[in-house]
C-alpha cells in the first residue's frame, strides 16, 4: 500500500473507507440483527473452509452429525463470537482495519480494540503499550525508532536482540504513519530488517502488507459502519513498569479509564453496546461506581490462576460477584479439566462450576490461537495446559467448544479466527451476552430494595404516628379532665391541680389507699364526699390521666376499669370509671 493511499485510510478521520462494507446504516447507530441475506448485493456472512475442515476431522458422533446439518446455514451475526484483536489475526495483522474487517465478515457480533495511549495522551488500538517493535514497522522508520524507550541492540554471541518501543513514545499523528504487521520477532537478529521476521508457523503472511492501525475513535466508527448489530469490547491495557503512572506526572490510571469510556459517550454509543474489559480490578470497580450503565457489563479479565492456582482463583469468584462484577473472563483452559484418572476425557473445572454457582456470566479467551492440536502437548501450549494429554487432533476443537458452550454455558468466546466460533454458535443458536440486561437487572434489584425499604419506613412511621396520636389524645383528655373538675369545698379537699385531687391528711387518713376518682367524672366534692353524675361517668375516657391520692393526699385515678361507688359518694361509674371509698 503506498503512502498516499495509506494516508487516506488513516484511522483518525470520522469515517473510514471500508471496502467490504456495501451498506452503511443511515438512520441509527446500529442496525437490527441481520439474518441470511436475500441477494448477492447484501453483506453476507462468510465462514470459508475452516469450520468444514474441523468437522471433517471429527470422529463420528451425534455432535458431528449436528454440525454437519448446519453446513448450508442460514448464518447470521452472533455476539457469542467475539473478534479477538479484530477476529482475523490468524491471517491479518492484529488491531488493524483489515483484521476488524475479517472478523466482521465472519459474523463476529462483538469486535475488540485493546486500548493504549500515545505520548500526547490519545487512545489507540494496540494489544500492549509496548509492542510496537513486534507488531508494526516502527524499527524501519529511523525518525520514530530513535524515540523508542529502548533503542534496538542487535544480537551477539551471548545476548539476544533487545528493543522496546511503546505507543507512549510517539504521538497520535506519528502512530498513524505506521504499518501494522503480523506479531513476531527474530531474537537472533543482527539488523532491524531481520528482527521483523519470526512469525508463528501457523499464521500466514499472505496479507501482511502494511495493514492500517486504528485509533480508538476510528475503531468506533469502523465497527459502527458494519451492517448487522455489532457491539464493542475495548480493553484498557495496564501500562508496564517501563511506562510509570501517572504518565508525565499528570495522566493517571483513573483518567485513562475515564477517557476510554468517554470516547463512546462522545460518539453517542449506548452503554448496552459496550463490554469494557480490564485485567486491573480498580478499573472495573471505578467503572461500576462512575459509569454504572457501562460498569454493570464490564468484563473482568482473570489470569490470577497463572500465578497461584486455578482452584484459588475460583475461590475468589463469589466475592467479585458481591462487589458488582457480573462477567468474568478467564482463559478457556481455566474452565476445563480431566474427567477421569486416565486423563482421556475433558469435563468442566471447579472454576467453571464455581463461577456459574456465583451467578457470574463467563466470556472466555482465546480460541484458534494455538495452531494444530496434535502439537499442544509437545509445545506445552498455554491454552491447553489443563487438558493437553486428552487433546490429539483438530476435530476436538468443536468437542471443546461443545463443553464450553453447551455444558458450561459461557456467553461468549474470543477467537483469532471468528469463523470457527461463529459457525458453531449459529448451529446451536448461541446468541451471546445480552447488552443492557445487566444494568436493567441491577436497576430492578435496586428498585425492589428501595420499595421494600420504603414500605418498612412507612410501616414504622405509621406505628410512630399512631403512638403519637394515642399519647396526644391521652394528654388532651387528661387536660380536659383536669379543667372540667368542679369546684371543691370543705376542709377535706385543699386543691385540684393537673388531674389530681389533693385531700387533707385528716380526711386522707380515713380513706382507703385504693380510693380512685375519674377527674372527668367529678361534678362536685362536698363535705368530704365525691359526687359523680351517671352521665358524666359513662362518657369518661379510659385514656385520661390518673388522679392520685398519695399517703399525704388521696389519689384519684381514671386508669382502673372497676366501677364502684357508695350511695353517699359515687353511685355508678362505667368506661373510665371512678372508684371511691364508702366513707370520706
Amino acid at each position: 500500500m503506498n503512502m498516499a493511499l495509506s494516508a487516506l485510510l488513516l484511522p483518525f478521520v470520522s469515517a473510514l473507507p471500508v471496502a467490504e462494507v456495501v451498506e452503511r446504516q443511515a438512520s441509527s447507530s446500529h442496525t437490527s440483527l441481520i439474518s441470511q441475506p436475500d441477494g448477492p448485493t447484501e453483506y453476507q456472512i462468510s465462514y470459508g473452509p475452516r469450520p468444514y475442515y474441523i468437522i471433517n476431522n471429527m470422529t463420528a458422533s451425534p455432535l458431528k452429525t449436528k454440525l454437519q446439518s448446519c453446513q448450508n446455514g442460514p448464518f447470521s451475526v452472533t455476539s457469542w463470537s467475539i473478534g479477538h484483536r479484530g477476529g482475523g489475526t490468524l491471517q491479518f495483522p492484529e488491531e488493524s482495519v483489515q483484521s476488524e474487517n475479517a472478523g466482521a465478515r465472519m459474523g463476529a457480533g462483538i469486535l475488540e480494540c485493546d486500548v493504549s495511549f500515545t505520548n500526547d495522551m490519545q487512545l489507540v488500538c494496540r494489544h500492549s503499550l509496548c509492542d510496537l517493535h513486534t507488531t508494526t514497522d516502527i524499527l524501519l522508520r529511523p525518525d520514530l525508532a530513535k524515540k523508542c524507550t529502548t533503542p534496538f541492540t542487535p544480537a551477539n554471541a551471548t545476548s539476544a536482540a533487545n528493543v522496546l518501543c511503546c505507543t507512549s513514545d510517539i504521538t497520535l499523528a506519528e502512530y498513524g504513519t505506521l504499518c501494522s504487521k503480523m506479531d513476531g520477532f527474530n531474537a537472533s537478529a543482527r539488523t532491524v530488517q531481520d528482527y521483523q521476521t519470526g512469525i508463528p508457523s501457523f499464521r500466514t503472511q499472505l496479507y501482511d502488507t502494511c495493514a492500517t492501525p486504528l485509533s480508538l475513535n476510528a475503531y468506533i466508527d469502523l465497527v459502527n459502519s458494519y451492517p448487522g448489530y455489532r457491539n464493542f469490547t475495548p480493553e484498557l491495557k495496564t501500562p508496564p513498569a517501563q511506562v510509570p503512572m501517572p504518565f508525565k506526572g499528570v495522566y493517571t490510571q483513573q483518567q485513562y479509564a475515564r477517557d476510554m469510556l468517554n470516547a463512546f459517550v462522545n460518539k453517542g454509543i449506548d452503554p448496552s453496546c459496550v463490554f469494557a474489559q480490564s485485567f486491573n480490578p480498580p478499573d472495573i470497580f471505578q467503572w461500576i461506581k462512575e459509569y454504572p450503565a457501562f460498569g454493570a457489563q464490564a468484563v473482568y479479565l482473570d489470569e490470577s490462576g497463572d500465578s497461584n492456582n486455578i482452584s484459588a482463583a475460583a475461590a475468589r469468584l463469589p466475592s467479585l460477584k458481591a462487589q458488582g462484577v457480573n462477567i468474568i473472563s478467564p482463559p478457556f483452559n481455566y474452565l476445563l479439566t480431566y474427567g477421569d484418572a486416565t486423563n482421556k476425557t475433558i469435563v468442566p473445572s471447579v472454576y467453571a462450576t464455581t463461577a456459574k454457582a456465583a451467578g457470574l456470566d463467563i466470556i472466555a479467551w482465546s480460541f484458534d490461537r494455538s495452531g494444530p492440536l496434535d502439537r499442544v502437548l509437545a509445545t506445552q501450549d498455554y491454552y491447553y495446559n489443563t487438558i493437553n494429554q486428552a487433546v490429539h487432533y483438530d476435530g476436538q476443537l468443536y468437542e471443546i467448544l461443545n463443553i464450553l458452550g453447551n455444558e458450561i454455558g459461557i456467553v461468549g468466546l474470543f477467537s483469532d479466527w471468528s469463523a470457527t466460533v461463529g459457525y458453531f454458535a449459529n448451529c446451536f443458536g448461541l446468541t451471546g451476552p445480552k447488552g443492557g440486561s445487566y444494568y436493567a437487572s441491577q436497576l430492578a434489584a435496586s428498585s425492589s430494595a428501595a420499595a421494600k425499604a420504603s414500605s418498612t419506613a412507612v410501616s414504622s412511621a405509621t406505628k410512630a404516628s399512631s403512638a403519637a396520636v394515642t399519647s396526644s389524645s391521652a394528654a388532651k383528655a387528661s387536660s380536659t379532665a383536669a379543667a372540667s373538675s368542679s369546684k371543691v369545698t370543705g376542709a377535706p379537699v385543699s386543691q385540684i391541680s393537673d388531674g389530681q385531687v389533693q385531700v387533707s391528711k385528716t380526711a386522707a387518713s380515713s380513706a382507703p389507699s385504693s380510693t380512685k376518682v375519674s377527674s372527668a367524672a367529678v361534678s362536685q366534692i362536698s363535705d368530704g364526699q365525691v359526687q359523680v353524675s351517671k352521665t358524666t361517668a359513662a362518657s369518661a375516657s379510659a385514656s385520661a390521666s390518673s388522679i392520685k391520692a398519695t399517703s399525704a393526699s388521696t389519689s384519684v385515678s381514671a386508669s382502673t376499669p372497676t366501677t364502684k361507688a357508695s350511695s353517699a359518694a359515687v353511685s355508678q361509674l362505667s368506661d373510665g370509671q371512678v372508684q371511691a371509698s364508702t366513707k370520706a
